[in-house]
Parts: structure tokens; sequence; C-alpha cells
């Protein structure tokens, strides 16, 4: 699919007997793949708890079939093929042979094969593939999980795990919420969309807009974890943050004249332009100071900024995600550090703060200011927030603190600063560079 990496897919399959190899294959499908898979099973199916339940039975006969018989040279076309037959046995099982299921059947040869080798590859699977229905398919998934009938809360946790692929563990870090609460949430949301019998489809234009805000949160999410990975050896989970820029435009295509679909499109896009500079070779993050901004992806700069353009005509000013935009522009034109138009990124959180408060906003506000105006400035905001409590548990603050404290001279309470810093950290390359810090100060 266009704007997504497919590792794993274009490399020979693995043989018979490699389950490392296989496991991986696994696994970098279902990263990829998982919400089409469920979006076109949920469409053949028009059951939304029913296409996932499907999606994940196919996953777990992958797990057992490839690495004894060898990774499939169509790895989703078999992952569907698979689904395909186990929504044939659910309708067996539920009544008799009822029309809907003779006309599924009779689209299954008698003797295809449902684990081994790949299925042969029919008509009908390429309709099923579509291009043109892809779109709808995931993004109705998306309006789908953001249904009024679910709490907000669940809305997003269910779409992070069916739309993102992110698991539980994943979503817990970004809602700072117990795992087993997660996997409560997205259980009810699924009986509760089931019990209310939500049609599969893109709804319309009136009842989007009541549920934008949610189906915005979500991609942002998802495009946040990808670019910014919580836990695990990757910094860049690119295929996570390609497929939320990718929902993006979607949405941006459907809803042109919702100033913040384009504003949200205008940040993913300013964001994601310096991934190509964000990691070294072996993969070790760079931090904004270090990177080499001649490799940041100058197109897509342009069309960020085309979008942030779009949402400022569209709308009556900027919302949240278009002020984010419009900080992310600044960088993106600035030619380096030194350079930037720090006070004009100060305005920008103030406009940012006042519309949508966060200890995350004020967070990043205190690190403008001490770009803007000097440690010493910053300084006494961290401190505030410290008081408060509110990021009590997260390794952002004593990671911004211990920085503004080492170029006081403070070195000693930084060195605690960054020690707490290091501990909090889930993300194993972040840690890193937490931990390159603290050496320095030796």
């Amino acid at each position: 699919m266009a704007g997504v990496d497919r590792p794993g897919l274009t490399e020979e399959p693995a043989p018979p007997g490699d389950s490392t190899a296989s496991r991986q294959a696994v696994a970098a499908v279902w990263r990829i793949e998982s919400a089409r898979i469920v979006g076109a099973l949920a469409r053949y199916t028009g059951d939304f708890a029913m296409a996932e339940d499907l999606a994940q039975e196919a996953l777990a006969e992958a797990l057992v079939s490839w690495p004894r018989d060898g990774v499939p040279s169509n790895p989703a076309g078999w992952l569907m093929t698979v689904g395909r037959r186990r929504a044939i046995d659910a309708f067996r099982r539920r009544s008799a042979l009822d029309e809907r299921y003779a006309a599924m059947a009779a689209e299954l040869d008698p003797g295809e094969a449902t684990s081994g080798s790949a299925p042969p590859r029919r008509e009908e699977d390429d309709v099923l593939y579509d291009p043109e229905r892809i779109d709808d398919d995931v993004l109705a998934l998306v309006f789908i999980s953001c249904h009024p009938v679910l709490s907000r809360e669940a809305s997003v946790a269910l779409s992070l795990r069916v739309l993102g692929g992110l698991t539980s563990d994943e979503i817990a870090r970004a809602f700072v919420t117990p795992t087993t609460t997660v996997q409560a949430r997205i259980t009810r949301a699924k009986k509760t969309l089931a019990a209310a019998h939500v049609a599969f489809e893109v709804p319309p234009p009136d009842e989007r807009r009541e549920r934008l805000s949610a189906v915005l949160s979500v991609i942002y999410l998802i495009f946040t974890e990808g670019s910014s990975a919580t836990s695990g050896g990757e910094w860049i989970r690119t295929d996570l943050a390609r497929e939320a820029i990718r929902q993006a435009r979607v949405l941006a295509r459907l809803m042109p004249t919702e100033p913040e679909t384009q504003g949200l499109l205008a940040l993913l896009e300013l964001t994601a332009a310096r991934f190509p500079a964000r990691v070294r070779d072996d993969g070790t993050p760079v931090l904004l100071e270090d990177q080499d901004r001649r490799r940041w992806d100058r197109s897509a700069i342009r069309r960020g900024r085309a979008a942030l353009a779009s949402a400022g005509r569209v709308g009556r000013g900027l919302g949240a995600y278009g002020l984010q935009a419009a900080i992310a522009e600044c960088h993106a034109v600035a030619p380096s550090v030194e350079d930037t138009d720090w006070e004009r990124i100060v305005l920008l959180y103030d406009a940012l703060s006042s519309l949508a408060p966060s200890p995350i906003v004020e967070l990043n506000r205190a690190v403008a200011v001490s770009m803007a105006r000097g440690p010493a400035a910053a300084l006494p905001l961290v401190d505030s927030l410290v008081e408060a409590g509110d990021l009590t548990g997260s390794h952002l603050l004593p990671g911004v603190r211990g920085e503004l404290l080492t170029r006081l001279g403070r070195t000693d309470e930084a060195r605690s600063e960054l020690e707490a810093a290091v501990r909090l950290c889930p993300s194993e390359r972040e840690r890193g560079v937490l931990q390159g810090k603290l050496d320095a100060l030796a």
C-alpha cells in the first residue's frame, strides 16, 4: 500500500522449520496489514467485533502453521483467506445454511487450503484488496471505533488496538493506565458495539463531525507511538507513523473543510519530515540540535506547509493540531537551532496552552522559554509542574529539569534528576540518550 514500508514481504519466504524467522514474519505482516485485514473482514461479514476476532484467529493459525510449513508468498492474502473460512465456520455454527452462508461459501473452492503455502489468488481477492476500498475500510474502522455509544477512553483504546496494532501494554503506557484497565475497556467496547448493532460503514457527514475529535485523537496517538516508541529497541516505528499519516490524508480528503483535519495532517507531515535525520545507522537517536537538516524530507515539509495553509484558509484560526503544526513549521524552516524563531514558538505554546491546556504542553513551553530566554527563566516553570505532581512517574519532567540544571552548572542536582529520568524511561533507545547525558556530567 502507498506510503507504508513492507519489511519482510519482498524478501524470500522463510523456509519450513525456521521458527524464529517465521514468527518475525508473522509479527511484521500483522504490524503492517492488521488494520486492512480487519477492515476487509468487517466489510465481508458486516460485523466489526466478529472481524477483529476472525483476524486474531487467523494470526493464531499463522503462528502455528508458518513455522511448520513456511511463510506463504502472499502472507496478507493467506491471513485473509483463513479469516474468511473462519467466518464461514462461525456462520455455520450460528445457523443452518442460510442465504448469507451460501453466498460466502460459493466464493471458496472446495479444496482451498487454510495452512501452509498461500492460497491461489482469485479475482474476488483483488476486489477485497481494491485500493479504492481499502481506504474506506480502514477509515470506517476509525469511525466505528469512535462511535458515540463508546466512552472516549474506550474509543481511543479500541482504535489503537485494531488500527495501530498496538499491544495492551503499549496502549497502557500511552494512557498512563494499568494494562488490565485497557484490556477491560477494549472488551467492553467490542461488546457494546455488537449490542448496538453498529453498521460497518463510513458515517454520513453530520455524524462524522460528532466523532471527529475522537478520530483525530486516535490518529495522533498512533503517530505519537510511531514517532517516539514508548518501548522496545526501536526509537521510531515508521510503520505506525506512516499508517497514521495515511489515515490523516484519507480523513483530510473526506473532510476537506474541517480545519483540524488539515492541521493534524500538517503536524504529522512536518514531524515525519525529520525522521531521516533522527536516527543513526545503528539505531541511536539523534537529538534536534545534532540533526543534519540537509537530510530532512523537503517533500514532506512542502506537503505539511500546504496542509497548514489550508487549515488557515478553511478555519477561523488554528486549532490545537494546527498550532502544533505551526510550531513544527518553525523548526522546519529554520537553518539551525540557534536561528530558530524561539520567541514565536513560545507565543504559539501560549496559544496552545489556552486552547488545550495540559502538563505536556506546559513542559514543552518551558523548553521553548529556555531556548528563547535561557534556562534560568524556564526552571521556575518546570518547578511548578513538579509541585503540581501532574507528571509524577514520567521520565520527561526529570529529563527536562536535569537538562536545565546542567546548563545552569548545578551538576549534583542535574545528576539526581537525570538518574531519575533513566529509571523511569520505558524506551530502551531514549534511555540510552539520557544515560549519555548522565555520563557526560562525570
